[in-house]
Order: structure tokens, then C-alpha cells, then sequence
């Protein structure tokens, strides 16, 4: 049900993505002037695109009346159009004559995509479900609306309230006067700052491939190489506040123990403490945290979009991902992807063994290379925290028992180090370990990176008895879940690292 898609405006450079913005629509099914209520709606449409560069989407149902009339000056415009059915064509169906649903099926035969929502409710509900999601979808609804009360479930009223309490951006159109009314447009944004921000990141080196799968190649290295250079060692960082602040308290402890008054000792406390504080001052202002995780969320989202780009599916990317600072960058990988599947179907073979090599195995090594650097450091980390944590023990277990029953002298140094020295530093240092194990996330990295391992050889083996699109599909969907969840779980800890 699909024809050729628009060819997505020109890009300023190899490596820049294309910006869409999406128009969805709901209306009445009756309209009292017709004639006027499509005058109004072509007038909205010319309004939008002169008011926003890039590509316009269109998103409706296909029910009698304005969805239609929207889908046909949509086409018309040479916008693209993507139809949401309440449910399958043939159940649909019914609520047309003869002669209306061949014509439903020749507009929906020219649309960019088909979706059905297929609930399990009424069919009043089902058509609710459809304005919801058209809403969702969209950066700006246009409504052909009266203004009345909703006269049924799924009416146009409790479509506009719903946008409205998401605060979209309104264009509403009434058919009867003509007025034309905006609300909530300062909301909209002509020109994606995250995206603009990702497009403007460096040119990466080498030769373009060409076409749009070569220029997200080219976006995805980009943002890699801008992460790579620009990664932050914060954690670093916050170790070191926790070293130094423990050094200074070594210091501190030993000139009172064992009487070291000289003038170096106070300067080396004060300047253990001030680098603890230099060290908590560039964790707050050092602004390359916040550029550091935007480059390296894009720069996995593009390896995942390339990973699965033969693949003939619909389903948007990445369909579980809610982050508003990403929304553009999956619709436009999602709409490249969609239409170089729609053009070109991929090789199931081909396809399978380029998906196991290039993304399942790729990750599996790199899993495993993380495990095998944090496993052992939070064995270091657990094993100093338990030696100094009995040393301690020992310690003042000794001083306990030579307090209430003395049993001789010892030397003066040793008596001070193991009495009173070694009480309280090993304490700290005990702490320092088990702060060390939080600011490095060891127990969860390490837990997180044997589960992805596990996920990860599990799909491996898995991958090579797949023989059909269907079980493919289902095989890269999970495994791509289990990957986007992980990349989540990084995100909302990078981005707040700083204010830990």
C-alpha cells in the first residue's frame, strides 16, 4: 500500500540528517460548507510549510469526511502521508459503501505508510485510539472543529482536549465561520536544537559513500569521534575527591599521633583539600558532561539504526524511547530507514549474517571487555575494603584488650602507630573503598554487563537457525530492546553525574 516516498530535502553537508516535522489531523465526518472548510485547511498547510523549513509529514485516520479530505490535499501538496486505521482494511471496511471504500483504498493504496492500531474495544474507542496516536505522533494538529461538545467517543472535541493537555500546537479550524485559531505555538520548534546541534558537530574524515544510508554512516562516525574526544573523566574526577579528602585525613592523623609539627604538613592537608575542592568545582562547571553524553546517546542510536537498515519492517525505531531531546533524530533515522526499506527489500541471509557479525558480535565483545575490566576492580575494591576493615578491627581489638590488661611496654612509635594511629585512618580507608564501588557503579555494571553477555551469546546462537522475516524481526527486536534499555540506564546516570 505504498508509492514512491518524496525524496527528503537537500542536507547542507554528507553528514547532516534532514529535519521532518509532522502535521496530524482530525475533523469532523459531516461538514455543513465543505467547499470552505477546504479553502481553510489548504490555507493552514501553506501556512505551516512557510513557516518551517525542512520536510512536512502528514498523520491521519481515513474515516469519512475531513480525514479524507486532509489526505487528499496532503497528496496533493506532495506531502507524505501516513493513514492509521482503527483496525484491519477488511473490518474497516464496513463503515463505507461500495463506491467510498474504493476510493478509501485508492487514497490509502498512495499513502507513505499504513498503520492498524487493532484495539480489543468499541469501535468508538478504536477511533479514540486513532486521534490519540495521531497526537502523539505529531508536532502540530490541525482540527476541524465547531467547537461543540464531542457527540460520541472518538470525537473530534476529545481529540482537541487531549492535544491541549499535552500543550501541542493547535491550528483549529472552524468550518462553519471559517475562523482559524493557534494556540499553543510557542511550543513549536521550526528548528530542532539537538539536532541542529549534532548536524553542526565536525565533518568526520574519509570519502562519503552516497546516498542516505552512506549519510547517516557519516552522522553516526561524527558523533562517535565528537564522544570519543569529548569523554569526561568524571568518575575520575569524583574519585579523587574521595582519595584526596582520605589522604588529608591520613596526614592530619599521623601530626597528631606522632607529634609531626612541621610547616610542611599543614600546607600538604591544605593542599590535599583544595584539590578536593578544585576537583568538586570542575564536576559542577566543566559543561563538556552535558556534550559528551548528547554525542555518545546519538552515536548509539545511529549504530543501532545502521545495524538493522535492510531490515523491511515498519515499526517505528526505537518505539519505546521517550526522551524529547532525541525525538527528532529517531524520526528521521526511522523515516530514512522506512523509505530505503520500502525502495530496496534486503536479502534475509545477507541480512542475517551482517546483523549477527556487526552488531550482536560487535556488542558482545564489547560487553565482555567491560566485564573484564570492572569484575577485577571490584575485586580490588571489595578486597581492600575487607583487609582494612579487620585491620581496624585487629587494631583497636589490641589497644582494647593492652588498655585493660596490660602486659608490658611496647615502643613508643609502634604503640601510637597500632593504637591510635591505625584506629581511626583504616576506618577511612575501609570507606574510601566502599565509595570508590558506588562513584564507579561496580555492582551494577557489573551485573548489567554479565546479563547483556548472556542476552547477547543467546542471540547469537539463536540468529542462526532464523530462517523466516517474521522470527528475525522478532529475534532483533528483543535484542535491540536489551540494548536501548542499557543505553538508557546510561544516559539518566551520565546525565546527572555531576550532581551525584
Amino acid at each position: 500500500m505504498t508509492t514512491a516516498p518524496p525524496k527528503p530535502p537537500a542536507a547542507a553537508s554528507d553528514s547532516h540528517l534532514p529535519q521532518y516535522h509532522v502535521v496530524g489531523f482530525t475533523g469532523h465526518r459531516q461538514l455543513a460548507d465543505s467547499a470552505k472548510a477546504d479553502a481553510c485547511l489548504t490555507q493552514a498547510l501553506a501556512a505551516l510549510a512557510a513557516q518551517a523549513p525542512g520536510e512536512w509529514i502528514g498523520v491521519s485516520s481515513a474515516a469519512l469526511g475531513s480525514d479524507l479530505l486532509f489526505a487528499r490535499r496532503v497528496l496533493e501538496r506532495g506531502i507524505a502521508w501516513r493513514a492509521l486505521l482503527p483496525f484491519a482494511p477488511a473490518e474497516f471496511s464496513k463503515d463505507f459503501d461500495v463506491e467510498e471504500w474504493q476510493d478509501v483504498e485508492g487514497l490509502l493504496a498512495r499513502a507513505e505508510s499504513v498503520t492498524v492500531l487493532g484495539g480489543d474495544g468499541s469501535r468508538e474507542e478504536a477511533y479514540l485510539d486513532c486521534g490519540i496516536e495521531t497526537v502523539n505522533a505529531c508536532d502540530v494538529l490541525v482540527a476541524l472543529w465547531d467547537g461543540e461538545p464531542a457527540r460520541g467517543r472518538g470525537g473530534t472535541a476529545e481529540i482537541v482536549t487531549y492535544a491541549r493537555e499535552l500543550g501541542r500546537p493547535l491550528v483549529v479550524i472552524d468550518p462553519a465561520t471559517a475562523e482559524v485559531r493557534r494556540e499553543n505555538f510557542e511550543h513549536f520548534n521550526a528548528v530542532d536544537p539537538e539536532l541542529s546541534f549534532l548536524n553542526g558537530l565536525p565533518e568526520p574524515p574519509g570519502t562519503p559513500n552516497g546516498g542516505e544510508r552512506g549519510r547517516v554512516e557519516r552522522f553516526q562516525l561524527k558523533a562517535d569521534i565528537a564522544a570519543s574526544r569529548g569523554a569526561p573523566q568524571f568518575r575520575t574526577l569524583r574519585a579523587s575527591i574521595v582519595l584526596l579528602h582520605a589522604t588529608a585525613t591520613v596526614v592530619a592523623t599521623a601530626g597528631l599521633v606522632f607529634d609531626w609539627q612541621p610547616l610542611f604538613v599543614s600546607w600538604t592537608k591544605l593542599l590535599f583539600l583544595l584539590g578536593a575542592l578544585g576537583a568538586a568545582v570542575a564536576i559542577q562547571q566543566y559543561q563538556a558532561q552535558r556534550v559528551w553524553v548528547r554525542c555518545r546517546l546519538a552515536a548509539e542510536i545511529g549504530r543501532a539504526a545502521l545495524a538493522t537498515w535492510g531490515m523491511p519492517r515498519r515499526a517505528a525505531l526505537f518505539e519505546d524511547l521517550e526522551l524529547p531531546e532525541v525525538r527528532q533524530l529517531v524520526r528521521t533515522l526511522h523515516t530514512l530507514h522506512s523509505r530505503g526499506a520500502s525502495e530496496r527489500r534486503a536479502n534475509l541471509d545477507t541480512f542475517r549474517q551482517h546483523y549477527r557479525q556487526t552488531r550482536i558480535d560487535d556488542q558482545l565483545r564489547y560487553y565482555r571487555r567491560r566485564l573484564d575490566r570492572a569484575a577485577p576492580m571490584l575485586s580490588r575494591m571489595r578486597f581492600g575494603f575487607v583487609v582494612s576493615t579487620l585491620l581496624a578491627i585487629l587494631c583497636t581489638a589490641a589497644y582494647a584488650v593492652q588498655a585493660t590488661f596490660p602486659v608490658g611496654h611496647l615502643p613508643h612509635a609502634l604503640e601510637a602507630a597500632l593504637f591510635h594511629f591505625a584506629p581511626i585512618v583504616l576506618p577511612v580507608v575501609a570507606a574510601a573503598f566502599v565509595a570508590l564501588i558506588s562513584i564507579n557503579d561496580l555492582h551494577r555494571r557489573v551485573a548489567r554487563y554479565r546479563e547483556m553477555c548472556h542476552l547477547l551469546e543467546a542471540a547469537h546462537k539463536q540468529i542462526v537457525v532464523t530462517h523466516t522475516w517474521h522470527s528475525l524481526e522478532h529475534l532483533v527486536r528483543r535484542t535491540e530492546r536489551s540494548l536501548l534499555q542499557e543505553v538508557l540506564e546510561w544516559h539518566t546516570l551520565m546525565s546527572h553525574l555531576e550532581s551525584h
